[in-house]
């Protein structure tokens, strides 16, 4: 297929998620981190308030999301857009605005839950702040700390019940300590920066593990790693777009922000971000607006997302003919009531994608009686109006704060995503 993909290996495919998941503790982070390979990749970063042209390789940032795209040399008239959709950011916890508590000779951290974490997850695990601040002359500062803070689960011998009937208030139990001084946070994040804590006019700070991702089991067949949902199908997304051979559709990766608390903003996928930059692309190109919504009929999208393998203590929660595991490809996620957006066409389309690839994949279903998720996907169908597939890294653990995949899928995965930009589908 000639990507950059050949000859590489899983366990150095692995190797180059796990760095890309540690350069990436928020969305901030990670739309920072793609911008940097892309335009190691021959890339151009541009301004949205610029006038532009959009032919070769460019992308666009907006906050924690990007937007890259490559059109095809020698672009005669209006082609589809072969678009590759996925988020960059994972539930955990968002710091407040004036966060600093003392009680009890503690100083702890005020913080709301963003999104749907796995609570318990976060109990007794160091972790440090993560986003950025914003100073009185709007300058945006990237923000990483080390570990400083810890949620403290109560002892067995305060709490009888503890094992049995675990209740986690999240106004009250989940108050990370950070000393014993009476400590500001945000003077601490503020110093770190060389700051003032006085500079610092706005700030959008997450809890963020300071485990590094690490491959484990006795033959080295998973990787246990932070923000796998959704930064392994990111990372795949960015392999693809970098290295795939140029196909004949312009070839475009939208990595949005918010997915967890329901894609409702600027940088969500439920936002105007692809839209407007698919017409601007289109602009640029000279399209006119019958060529733009010809392109756009004969356009398509994977929305990639990670999904769940089978769990060996919890069978009966999947469905039981429907049991996709771990280092056997990415799972093709099927929902009759449109919470994922396959249907026969785009399956018909994916396993072509798969087959000229020569990757295996996995059909997932949820079991009636367990309601199943959604991700990006019905929302860009929705917005646009293009065929869309549902795929994903099949995981255990999602939601936690240190979740787990095989090592081979999310090479299947970027594999699959490279294909599918060549025109493997076509």
């Amino acid at each position: 297929m000639g990507s950059i993909l050949d000859g590489m290996g899983a366990n150095s495919h692995i190797d180059d998620l796990a760095a890309f998941v540690s350069a990436s503790p928020s969305s901030y982070h990670a739309a920072a981190e793609v911008a940097r390979r892309l335009l190691a990749a021959g890339f151009t970063e541009l301004a949205e308030g610029d006038a532009w042209e959009s032919g070769g390789r460019h992308f666009v940032r907006r906050d924690g999301a990007v937007i890259g795209w490559r059109v095809p040399e020698h672009l005669t008239g209006p082609v589809g857009f072969r678009i590759v959709g996925a988020h960059t950011d994972s539930p955990g916890f968002k710091l407040k605005p004036e966060p600093s508590a003392y009680a009890f000779g503690w100083s702890q951290a005020g913080m709301e839950v963003y999104g749907g974490p796995l609570l318990n997850s976060w109990l007794d695990r160091e972790f440090g702040l993560a986003g950025r601040v914003v100073t009185r002359s709007g300058e945006v500062h990237l923000v990483s700390t080390p570990a400083w803070l810890r949620i403290p689960q109560v002892a067995p011998h305060l709490d009888r019940s503890v094992n049995d009937s675990l209740h986690l208030d999240r106004q009250v139990h989940l108050k990370p300590i950070f000393g014993t001084a009476s400590l500001d946070v945000l003077a601490a994040v503020a110093g770190s920066l060389d700051l003032h804590r006085d500079e610092i006019d706005g700030h959008d700070l997450f809890a963020a593990v300071t485990e590094k991702p690490a491959v484990i089991g006795v033959t080295g067949e998973f990787l246990a790693s932070a923000r796998l949902d959704n930064l392994s199908s990111v990372h795949a997304g960015v392999v693809a777009l970098a290295g795939a051979e140029p196909g004949t559709g312009v070839d475009v990766l939208a990595s949005f922000d918010h997915e967890e608390i329901g894609s409702v903003s600027r940088t969500g996928a439920s936002g105007p971000f692809l839209e407007s930059m698919l017409r601007r692309i289109a602009g640029g190109l000279g399209w006119a607006s019958e060529d733009f919504e010809r392109a756009m009929a004969a356009s398509f999208v994977i929305s990639a997302d990670a999904g769940h393998a089978v769990h060996p203590n919890y069978p009966q929660l999947h469905d039981p003919d429907h049991r996709p595991g771990v280092n056997a490809g990415p799972l093709l996620k099927i929902n009759a009531n449109q919470r994922y957006t396959t249907e026969g066409p785009s399956t018909a389309r994916w396993l072509r994608i798969c087959r000229a690839a020569g990757v295996p994949t996995q059909p997932f279903v949820s079991n009636n009686a367990v309601p199943c998720g959604s991700t990006i996907g019905p929302l860009n169908a929705t917005r646009l109006g293009i065929e869309s597939v549902d795929v994903g890294v099949p995981l255990l653990s999602m939601h936690s704060a240190r979740e787990l995949c095989g090592v081979q899928d999310p090479l299947w995965l970027a594999q699959a995503l490279t294909a599918f930009y060549a025109g493997a589908d076509a």
